[in-house]
């Protein structure tokens, strides 16, 4: 894709967030198999069924702009989530297990976070207030 306005460079960002989170989604069971708290597992558990709804929103916005809904995958989340399923057979013990979870989960939610935010700033840029509106809406959640 070809950047060359604020709109396309919106659309992409909406794009890779929408990676982000389908990426996120499809990691979290094995994730939460790998979690031997039971509140630990639930809260990885409820983070995948938020994602199933953030990724029905994202690809409604890209929809509604005549945008591909699959037409990118963000490789700095691909990579992150090498890492994390790279680290757990290295954590021997349940605490430490636990641990590098909690540890890789902020990771992967702060660059979200991040992700959501610059997709936000971007909606208001261009005046796309229902948009901004629920971006925002899902970094407030």
């Amino acid at each position: 894709m070809e950047i060359r306005n604020f709109k396309d460079m919106y659309i992409a960002e909406v794009q890779e967030l929408a990676s982000v989170v389908r990426q996120l989604g499809e990691c979290l069971p094995r994730v939460a198999k790998a979690a031997s708290h039971p509140a630990l597992k639930q809260v990885i558990l409820d983070n995948r069924e938020a994602a199933e709804t953030q990724k029905e929103r994202l690809e409604a916005i890209l929809e509604a702009h005549g945008a591909e809904v699959e037409a990118h995958i963000d490789q700095a989340m691909q990579a992150m989530l090498y890492e994390t399923n790279k680290l757990l057979p290295m954590l021997k013990g349940e605490d430490l297990r636990d641990a590098g979870l909690i540890a890789s989960m902020q990771r992967l939610k702060h660059y979200e976070i991040a992700a959501y935010g610059t997709a936000a700033a971007l909606a208001g840029q261009l005046k796309l207030c229902d948009d901004q509106d629920c971006l925002r809406a899902t970094i407030n959640i």
